[in-house]
This record gives structure tokens, C-alpha cells and sequence, in this order.
């Protein structure tokens, strides 16, 4: 028996991965917001309210 047409695929050449790779690499301030000193207060405020505590 011989495979299967769908599985003699041509090898790649990694060009998918390079560019993975590449992106990857690359900083993205577009991305990373920068967080003041709030960040810390509000993550205390939500685990006082999942806790059920009031203020």
C-alpha cells in the first residue's frame, strides 16, 4: 500500500518560523503599556473584593 497523495507534501524551507522567530524577537512597545503605582493598589482592591470584605 502506498501513502496517502495528502501526505507526500514538498519539504518547507522554515520561512514560517524564521518569521515567527523574527517577530519574536523584535521589541513591541506598541504592546506593553507601562503601569504606574496604581497597578499595585488596584490588584489589592480586587482580592479585597473577591474576599468579600468591605471597605
Amino acid at each position: 500500500m502506498s501513502r496517502h497523495l495528502a501526505d507526500h507534501r514538498a519539504r518547507t524551507t522554515g520561512a514560517r518560523v524564521k518569521h515567527f522567530l523574527r517577530l519574536a524577537r523584535t521589541p513591541r512597545e506598541t504592546w506593553l503599556r507601562v503601569r504606574g503605582a496604581s497597578g499595585s493598589t488596584r490588584l489589592i482592591q480586587y482580592l479585597r473584593i473577591e474576599r468579600g470584605r468591605a471597605a
